[in-house]
């Protein structure tokens, strides 16, 4: 019998509405009841108790009774470890970020742009640093936060950057943060001539960072690279070195990607 076409065609509702539930959750929001879950995902309770359910029994979500609370499930953890361990732009990086926090005996980052918003994917610290960055792989920022942040917005097309900023408006995170337009768009500028940012103090009071791009075989900037360390830990020929050897590793890597040479940047 051949079956037709409303029996051949895919339901994807369920499967879309689980993902949905799934995506709520976030370093902010670890644990949610079931009415929270449903108030979020605006779905009718019995749906989400349904859904939710069905989460659960594949270890996509746990339920803990005494708190009646949904959380993350380890099978999440195992498939993230999967993608984490397979990512190729981390692949590539991370012997490189090792290579910078044993060399400095500093705090090394990878990150990249992505819905808007700074995404960090890699970071090596020193463990003999008695102070830890907030910051931490699969962490989110605002996209115009830091060293990072700052130097891959330098890198997007005008447009993109008020479409950004009219999204996630300036704010401050220290007394030092930029919070006019005007004056971030020449800090912008700034950046692409260089070549490379140093942000002191201007995300974390007390701390610096600076930071160099990374480019794909089309040239376009993709991802950034970036030491931070606290400001009086470091003098101006151990930042002047920071700054040499990252530009050197960020061409490195860029060339493993396929760029070609980059123009020599502006003298630190």
């Amino acid at each position: 019998m051949r079956r037709t076409k409303k029996e051949t065609k895919p339901n994807n509702k369920s499967l879309e509405r689980a993902l949905t539930i799934l995506c709520v959750f976030n370093s902010n929001r670890q644990a949610l009841t079931l009415g929270q879950i449903a108030q979020i995902v605006r779905f009718p309770m019995a749906t989400t108790m349904r859904l939710c359910k069905t989460l659960v029994d594949f270890d996509f979500l746990t339920y803990d009774p005494l708190t009646k609370q949904y959380s993350l499930g380890l099978r999440l953890f195992e498939l993230g470890g999967v993608v984490f361990s397979s990512f190729s732009l981390r692949k590539i990086v991370s012997p490189y970020l090792s290579q910078l926090q044993l060399k400095f005996s500093k705090t090394t980052f990878l990150g990249v742009l992505h819905n808007d918003e700074l995404l960090y994917i890699d970071k090596m610290e020193d463990p003999r640093n008695q102070i830890r960055f907030a910051s931490h792989v699969g962490m989110r920022r605002p996209p115009f936060f830091g060293m990072l942040g700052q130097l891959l917005m330098a890198y997007l097309p005008e447009s993109e950057v008020d479409r950004i900023l009219e999204k996630r408006p300036l704010v401050a995170f220290t007394k030092k943060s930029i919070t006019d337009v005007a004056m971030f768009k020449r800090r912008l500028k700034y950046i692409r001539e260089q070549g490379f940012f140093i942000d002191e103090g201007e995300a974390i009071e007390g701390v610096t960072g600076i930071s160099a791009p990374i480019r794909d075989f089309t040239g376009r900037v993709i991802a950034a690279i970036g030491v931070g360390f606290i400001s009086v830990s470091a003098d101006e020929e151990e930042r002047r070195r920071i700054v040499e050897e990252l530009l050197k590793m960020s061409r490195e890597i860029s060339q493993r990607l396929g760029a070609c040479e980059e123009r020599e940047v502006k003298n630190f």
